[in-house]
């Protein structure tokens, strides 16, 4: 790590000799061919199914794509893929890249008015999708948006273009695309409300996720078989898992949907060296039942994210011999962060671990951006080639996503120490003013989820005459939970009086992005609404 000033401001930039390639998404997928042509490259993980492609033929499928693409659509077209995480999307993804298109993910559990505002607002000239996804008919539903938006002229079954591909001419030849051209249309997961289309490049995408996922499979790198269990239309899906695993010459395994007994099988069965999971999905794997009597000894490291990580699920990945890297980044900053095999215990359980190669990162104060000391808490702003090109057709926003100096603006709050090693204290948004004092609820959250009363907990502001704000705790208690003023009191022993929380609601569940990230600004509608009971204090 290198330190870009003289005095004690907390700025890092990740070093590695490695200069980047700064190639194209179609480019890493011919490279990689070229290298390992009949290496297992895609596995389907669906009951019953476990089809294989080896990267030859993925390569093959996807110029196929690409092909049939040009006969509809032109270089810089937006193409829609709506699916779950089959594998018929990575050899979309690729074909798109090949194409010179532009990707745009929709989440398969919209119905249409969301899909329609994804479609209408990207421009999308052509939509690949899936017949059904767990009771949605996206078929008919885009087929009946195909005759209502002007732009969407196409519409394909993604598991059965026999005739769609059949179409496509085979000597067509394929455009040169410029890695610094747009390459996807991912749209934020909208935890403060109505989604933006962040663009980003393809070399943005293909130099952050080398770095990324050689860091996510550490000493595991030269035997990757990584289980997508996150969805593809999120970049944890479509860049993390899908291109990390081909910068590795790997494998990737997908499964549509996750139950945890089908995912423990195909553990022990494809030898699963890496995932990346949210904490719900590792608890629901670690806490299975038949656990003990499955062979997991080929998991090297699994990437916890998409939610805030108690620090006891951590442990618990570790006591199991399986290194939990916790990484950190954004739909616009793809991988800022992450920890990585070689760190010791507790910053892989406490820390969000240092910038990644050629990643810029710095604290700021997040009211005027100026850089902040190590140890003081601020804003997590960073800079480099992994930031995005901007927000689709919102250029407002995106000049409100920099700071002056042209460092992003993540809305994330954190520290950084003197070895520049990175630990969360929550969204800037999420900030807590009461009576004066600064209240940040990860702070408390992280107090929370220790006690074995609460399985998840959220924290935020609200309003009050007196004080301006005062500090709501919502919990998803487990069985058995004892007083909330008792929990107040055990609080009360490690926290300051002003940050224990005064007003308490039990919750069944908390509503949540697909990624599982908690939307708070959700969790205070429906409190005003009126549906949840504060309990007594």
């Amino acid at each position: 790590m290198s330190v870009h000033v003289a005095s004690l401001a907390a700025i890092r930039t990740g070093t590695d000799s490695r200069v980047p390639r700064g190639e194209s998404v179609g480019a890493l997928l011919r490279r990689v061919t070229a290298e390992t042509p009949d290496r297992t490259a895609l596995v389907d993980g669906a009951p019953g199914a476990r089809r294989r492609w080896t990267y030859a033929e993925l390569l093959d499928g996807a110029q196929g794509v690409a092909r049939a693409l040009l006969r509809c659509c032109r270089p810089g077209d937006r193409v829609a893929v709506w699916a779950p995480t089959i594998p018929e999307f990575v050899v979309a993804e690729y074909g798109i890249a090949l194409a010179g298109m532009i990707m745009v993910t929709i989440n398969p559990a919209f119905r249409a008015p969301e899909a329609r505002f994804v479609l209408e607002d990207a421009g999308v000239a052509a939509c690949l999708t899936v017949q059904d996804f767990r009771g949605h008919r996206l078929l008919e539903m885009a087929t009946a948006l195909e005759s209502e938006l002007e732009e969407l002229r196409t519409v394909v079954d993604l598991e059965h273009a026999e005739l769609f591909l059949a179409a496509a001419d085979p000597a067509a030849v394929l455009p040169e695309v410029d890695p610094g051209s747009p390459a996807m249309i991912l749209y934020t997961s909208g935890t403060t409300g109505v989604p933006k289309g962040a663009l980003l490049a393809h070399a943005c995408v293909t130099d952050n996720v080398t770095d990324g996922a050689a860091n996510i499979a550490g000493r595991s790198a030269d035997r990757t078989v990584w289980l997508a269990l996150l969805p593809m239309f999120h970049l944890a899906g479509c860049v993390v898992a899908a291109l990390g695993t081909a910068t590795l010459h790997g494998t990737l395994v997908t499964v549509p949907r996750f139950d945890a007994r089908a995912v423990l099988d195909l553990v022990e069965q494809e030898r699963v060296s890496t995932m990346n999971i949210v904490p719900t999905l590792m608890w629901a794997l670690l806490r299975h039942p038949d656990l003990p009597d499955v062979d997991i000894s080929a998991i090297h490291s699994v990437m916890l994210g998409g939610a805030t990580i108690p620090p006891e699920l951590a442990r618990r990945v570790r006591d199991r011999g399986i290194v939990p890297i916790v990484g950190y980044g954004l739909t616009e900053a793809p991988m800022v962060s992450a920890t990585s095999d070689g760190d010791s215990d507790r910053d892989l359980v406490e820390t969000i671990g240092r910038a990644l190669p050629h990643v810029a990162v710095r604290i700021a104060d997040p009211e005027n951006d100026a850089p902040r000391g190590i140890g003081e808490i601020g804003e997590i702003q960073t800079r480099g080639r992994h930031t995005f090109l901007g927000y689709w057709r919102r250029p407002t926003a995106t000049d409100a996503a920099y700071a002056a100096d042209g460092w992003f603006k993540t809305g994330d709050l954190g520290v950084m120490d003197d070895r520049g090693v990175l630990s969360m204290a929550g969204r800037a948004k999420d900030m807590i003013i009461r009576g004066g004092e600064n209240v940040y609820p990860r702070e408390i959250e992280d107090h929370l989820v220790q006690l074995p009363d609460v399985l998840e907990a959220a924290v935020v502001g609200l309003p009050d005459e007196y004080y301006g704000e005062v500090v709501a705790a919502f919990v998803r208690p487990a069985p058995g939970i004892r007083p909330v003023r008792e929990l107040a009191e055990v609080l009360s022993r490690d926290l300051t009086g002003y940050k224990v929380p005064s007003r308490w609601f039990l919750v069944d569940r908390f509503p949540t992005t697909e990624s599982g990230k908690v939307q708070k600004f959700a969790l205070v509608e429906a409190w005003r609404s009126g549906r949840y009971a504060e309990e007594a204090v």
